[in-house]
């Protein structure tokens, strides 16, 4: 018969105890006992890559600066917003063509700022560019306020003031005569076509371009007047007007006195009267001076000039001077009067009067005011200062409208019949006595000349 194979018996090492058979009973002192779970299997680290680090160090050291940048910001702009050294406002000059070093070492100087490091940095991070210049700075400026200034070209307003009545000669004078404008005028301007006016200029304005102003001004403020000019007034063309208006202009220097003054000689060309307007003699005489120094001698009353409005029928060949706003609209729309004469009347205006006659009377009271103001110094034998104006007869059909320095004058006998003659009459322009110094200058602004006092 044949025997079950026995599998082999698996050898049981000498060091370990043979393990009891499942099926055998276990004696309490062989309970299961707990066993150690085995450790996990070794793994290396793996390295981070490269890149992954490099960006990760980059990113820390962003936000760092990131935060270091918005800290040294806010310190810097609290710094430009501080209140800076200059103790009182103060006009600096910054030269052309400055850059911003040099305007920070002007600026240092001149003790507006007390760093220039810290003001160039501060105006480039603003993207401002400065600009060259005059600017008024405030006392205790920031840095942020300089800059705001250079930037927007504040800069200081000059200005300068013409009178009415002034010739284009004497206006260039004193354009001249002035030291914050430059360059040179490259000729005198026609007589009357500059605006007398307050004009506004920066430094390194050009004495030209106030001129190119002044005549672009007139030829905007002449137009408007022209084309509102009463269709009666018998001045044919703009250039009459002017002519007509620097008469006017310099016969009187009260605004309220303007269109009656216009419509004394307006009755006259109508009535083709001369107009005997003594500022055309001293023009005829001096020309664009403008002033004769001294009183009209007999012979020059007499001398025939292109302007000398005692000898010439109508107007004068050109202006007499640059008149204002003021004179060519009242010439435009004079007063409606019958008037044919006037005479200072001693309080600074006129005494008008239609007839010879009553003229006569006005220049008689004057003649009063003028002796009660006479000294009794020794009159000059070749000219007075001011001479006692004798009115012509009725007969003789000539009276003047105007006198210089306020009285009237005509040729012929005097009022009481003597027939005996001035000597002269004042036309002191430029001296102690000249009236042109006291009178009130109407700009159409806010500001008006300042009366000049006697010497």
């Amino acid at each position: 018969m044949f025997r079950r194979r026995q599998p082999p018996a698996t050898p049981v090492q000498a060091d370990e105890p043979a393990l009891p058979n499942r099926l055998s009973p276990r004696s309490p002192s062989e309970a299961i006992k707990p066993t150690a779970a085995p450790p996990p299997p070794f793994r290396p680290k793996r390295r981070r890559g490269g890149l992954v680090g490099t960006i990760s160090g980059l990113l820390t050291l962003s936000v760092v600066l990131a935060i270091g940048v918005m800290i040294g910001l806010s310190v810097f702009q609290r710094q430009t917003r501080e209140p800076g050294p200059l103790q009182t406002d103060k006009v600096v000059v910054i030269p052309s063509r400055s850059g911003t070093s040099e305007i920070a070492e002007a600026l240092t100087r001149e003790g507006v700022i007390s760093h220039t490091g810290v003001f160039e940095l501060a105006a480039r991070l603003s993207g401002k560019a400065l600009k060259a210049g005059e600017y008024p700075f405030k006392a205790h400026a920031s840095l942020a306020e300089v800059i705001d200034v250079l930037s927007a070209g504040r800069q200081v307003q000059h200005a300068l003031t013409f009178p009415e009545g002034l010739t284009s000669e004497q206006i260039v004078g004193r354009l001249n005569e002035d030291d914050v404008l430059v360059g040179d005028i490259n000729e005198i301007p026609p007589e009357g076509s500059l605006l007398p006016d307050t004009y506004k200029y920066e430094r390194g304005a050009t004495r030209q371009q106030i001129v190119n102003l002044m005549r672009a001004k007139q030829r905007e403020v002449l137009n408007q007047i022209w084309a509102r000019r009463n269709a009666d007034v018998p001045v044919k063309t703009p250039a009459e007007m002017v002519t007509l208006a620097s008469i006017v202009e310099k016969e009187t220097g009260r605004a309220d006195e303007r269109p009656r003054v216009a419509g004394v000689f307006v009755n006259r060309l109508n009535k083709r009267m001369k107009l005997q307007s003594d500022p055309t003699i001293v023009y005829g005489l001096v020309g664009g001076r403008g002033t004769l120094g001294r009183g009209i001698q007999r012979s020059e009353i007499e001398r025939a000039t292109p302007y000398n409005t005692y000898v010439i029928e109508g107007l004068p060949p050109g202006p007499i001077a640059n008149p204002g706003r003021a004179a060519l609209e009242a010439v435009a729309n004079p007063s409606r009067t019958k008037d044919l004469f006037f005479v200072a009347d001693g309080t600074g205006g006129h005494a008008f009067a239609e007839t010879l006659e009553a003229h006569a009377r006005n220049v008689a009271r004057w003649r009063q005011v003028e002796r009660s103001r006479q000294t009794p110094a020794a009159p000059d034998a070749g000219a007075v200062d001011k001479a006692e104006p004798p009115v012509e007869s009725a007969a003789g059909g000539k009276a003047s409208a105007y006198a210089p320095g306020g009285a009237n004058f005509a040729l012929g006998a005097g009022p009481d019949g003597s027939g005996q003659k001035s000597k002269a009459f004042d036309a002191s322009e430029g001296t102690r006595l000249d009236p042109l110094r006291n009178r009130t200058f109407d700009l159409n602004s806010a500001k008006t000349v300042p009366v000049l006092k006697q010497p």
